[in-house]
């Protein structure tokens, strides 16, 4: 039983993992818009590197979990036939893909097709990562987990938190245009659609049990951390929204606080998901 808060590396990785991947997507379309100069272009490339540094960060929380750096090569040795050596395999490609091209086009040395063939493979090793991240936890001998919930969270995650941070990054590099105060408005429709997912899934808690456990008593502050998250969400996304809707420019600061309120309440939701790991061999789904 508990929260789950013992596994915050693996929170964080998740977390991180899943915001890179929605900021990479965000910064990769407006590279590929093709509506900036050459200055602009390299701003964006330089702010980029805030990207890779906290996915870097990400797979360091995730060597800790593992206990040593070695045990993570180890875990590559079954691709294709495990589930957490695929998810590494497909993380570190995304990871590399994405750090090379940075570098390469801090340096002034890619070419603008070359680029943007770049671009749109690693955003695709980029959803091949999530997809691989929500397979390592559908396991079928943890009910809990084992439910359209969990890769339906990992994919919200990336739309809550990964559009705040890649307008972040734009904004602090100078970027901004008339179509991003539609940007918010993804942020917002996934939070409601991750609300109305959090009370179905309490609903269907209720049902997962075995002859000695009953999911819904795994987590006791289940709505009351729940409804801490979706506070945490609503006061990051307002520090975004509020100045759009008045037809402001969101201030770099404040963004940089609700990216900060976001993750948190994305992390307050992992630690549930991870206090709700029930392993069991006789597991009952009502």
């Amino acid at each position: 039983m508990g929260n789950g808060w013992s596994e915050w590396p693996l929170m964080f990785f998740t977390v991180a993992a899943q915001c890179v991947i929605g900021g990479y997507l965000i910064m990769a379309m407006v590279l590929l818009a093709g509506n900036l100069t050459a200055a602009g272009a390299r701003k964006v490339h330089l702010s980029m590197f805030f990207l890779w540094l906290l996915m870097g960060l990400g797979f360091l929380a995730s060597m800790m979990h593992l206990g040593s750096p070695l045990r993570a090569l180890n875990s590559l040795n079954r691709i294709g036939a495990s589930p957490l050596s695929n998810e590494i395999a497909a993380g570190s490609l995304f990871f590399a893909l994405g750090g090379i091209y940075w570098l390469i086009a801090v340096l002034n040395r890619m070419p603008r097709m070359a680029g943007s063939i770049w671009l749109v493979i690693t955003a695709l090793s980029g959803l091949l990562f999530l997809y691989a991240m929500g397979r390592v936890y559908m396991i079928d001998t943890v009910p809990t987990w084992d439910t359209v919930y969990t890769p339906l969270g990992f994919v919200l995650t990336v739309f809550i938190g990964g559009p705040l941070l890649g307008c972040l990054l734009l904004q602090g590099a100078g970027i901004s245009g008339p179509g991003w105060r539609y940007l918010p408005w993804v942020s917002v429709i996934a939070v409601m659609i991750s609300v109305a997912a959090v009370m179905m899934q309490a609903a269907g808690l209720a049902a997962i049990h075995s002859s000695v456990q009953q999911a819904s008593a795994m987590v006791p502050d289940y709505g009351l951390l729940m409804a801490g998250r979706v506070l945490l969400l609503v006061l990051g996304l307002a520090c975004w929204l509020w100045p759009v809707a008045r037809g402001k420019t969101p201030p770099v600061a404040g963004l940089a606080l609700g990216l900060v309120l976001i993750i948190g309440g994305e992390l307050i939701g992992r630690a549930v998901f991870y206090g709700l790991h029930m392993t069991v061999g006789m597991a009952i789904a009502s």
